[in-house]
This record gives structure tokens, sequence and C-alpha cells, in this order.
């Protein structure tokens, strides 16, 4: 699980020629997203050794341990595996249910709680500590604030140490996140995989539907090939969510289409 769903997802978007977009139903699984998304930053930055692709490695760190300090997020993360758990472990009984795969699943799930209850520290505390790292942080609200002049040490990381001894520096600082990112994409993972995309139409562009307040509903995922000048607006929340499609103009605002599209749509409830 160490390996982002999201970079996953882009190989496979990639592959099938299709788009997903995505609309979180609730924060937690808006906040998983946007770490998922920044951890993919960060993988993305360390397979090179540039100063830039370093710099866009620190600046993802930095809005990783931003989002950590917003919020007892570690609670939410070890709440939300908790119910996981419960809601998979009622499935043991059920007819027709790999029951080898759900305890593997299950066994997983334990692994990674486990791994969150032993770690007493905050997440990210060594960043915290960082004195290197607080001055870049008290400069990076300011444009262009981390420049050569403004922060010399930084100039001197980036010039004066070898490409090893950085990319080393930066997998030790990413590791402090090595717990609850396993947890996010765990959870990422069962929560899209939960339901398959099914044939939708859109009629005028518009397309409205009820949810269930009952079940935990997510996330809503729309497909649709990536040759298509258009692209979905989804709203929602609890109880109903829509989608527009609007056609996509860089040199005015976008209008809603006007044709019947038919589009893939996952409502996920896990």
């Amino acid at each position: 699980m160490e390996n982002s769903h999201f970079a996953d997802e882009v190989l496979a978007n990639t592959v099938t020629d299709n788009i997903i977009y995505e609309q979180p139903l609730n924060e937690r699984i808006r906040t998983f997203l946007r770490l998922e998304f920044l951890f993919s930053r960060v993988d993305i930055a360390l397979l090179g050794c540039s100063e830039q692709q370093n710099r866009d490695a620190i600046d993802s760190l930095l809005q990783i341990l931003s989002v950590f300090e917003r919020s007892d997020l570690k609670s939410e993360i070890i709440k939300e595996l908790e119910r996981l758990i419960a809601t998979l472990t009622a499935l043991e009984n059920t007819p027709g249910v790999d029951t080898k795969a759900l305890d593997d699943l299950l066994s997983e799930l334990d692994h990674v709680l486990d791994s969150l209850h032993i770690k007493k520290t905050a997440i990210g505390q060594q960043l915290r500590d960082s004195d290197f790292l607080y001055s870049i942080r008290q400069r990076s609200s300011i444009p262009g604030g981390t420049c050569d002049f403004d922060l010399p040490s930084y100039h001197f990381w980036l010039q004066h140490t070898t490409d090893t001894d950085r990319q080393a520096q930066l997998k030790t600082w990413l590791e402090q996140f090595s717990g609850v990112r396993a947890a996010i994409n765990t959870t990422l993972h069962l929560v899209r995989e939960s339901t398959h995309f099914v044939p939708t139409t859109a009629v005028s562009g518009f397309y409205q539907h009820s949810l269930d307040g009952n079940h935990p509903n997510q996330l809503i995922r729309v497909q649709i090939p990536s040759n298509v000048p258009y692209y979905p607006e989804i709203s929602g929340g609890k109880h109903r969510f829509t989608v527009r499609f609007m056609q996509f103009d860089l040199a005015q605002r976008s209008q809603q289409s006007t044709d019947d599209i038919v589009f893939s749509l996952s409502c996920c409830a896990m």
C-alpha cells in the first residue's frame, strides 16, 4: 500500500483513454483525497534529483504537514479504519464471500491500525522539530520567499550536498507519514472498489440522483472518454448530488452542454 493509488489511477486512465472525476461527500474523504494528491506529488518529485524536483518535494511535504496541523487527523484516520474493519467483519458469514481474501484484508487493516496506535508522537513531529524546514515554512507564504538570497541555507543544501544525501533525507522525512499514508491508501482503495461503474445519461448535460441517507455514501466518481470537449461539475451532500457537463472554453466562462451525454457513474459507499 506504500505506492500511491493516485499514481496507479492516472496510469490506468491513460491505458483505457478515460478520465475519472471524483467528488467527496464528506470532509474526511475530502482530506484523504487531498493528502493522496500531495503524496503523489512527493513521489513524482523523488523520481529525480534536480533542484526544482527537490523544492517540489519539500513544498509538498510541508503542505502535508500543514494538513495534519489543522485538526486531529490521526484520530479521524483511526476512526475510519475501525469503521471499515467493523463493516468488513460483518461480511464474514455472507454467502459467496471469499473468506480468505476477506481475512487477508482484515489482517492488513489490523496491521495498519496497530501501527497508528503504537506511534505515540504526533504525525510529522521530526519535520516540525527541524529548524531547517521551519525557516522554509516561514518564507513559503511569501511569493518567491524561498529564493536563494532569502534562504542561503536552503540554497547551500540544494547546491552543495550530494544527490544521494538529499534523496535520503527527503525519504526520511516522507517516512514520518508512512503509517497514515498506508491507512489513507487502503481506505480510498476500498471506497473506490466498493461499487462498479454503471452507464448513465445526463439529459441536456444535467444529471441528478438521490442518495439513501442510511448508507455511508462517501465518493462520487464520473468516468468519461478523454477525447470529449466537456467535463463534469459535481456537487452534492448526504442526500443527493448533481452532475453538470460543461463545455470547456479557455477564452470564456464554460457553459453547460445541451446534449444528452452518456457517461459512467460510480456511487461509492463502504
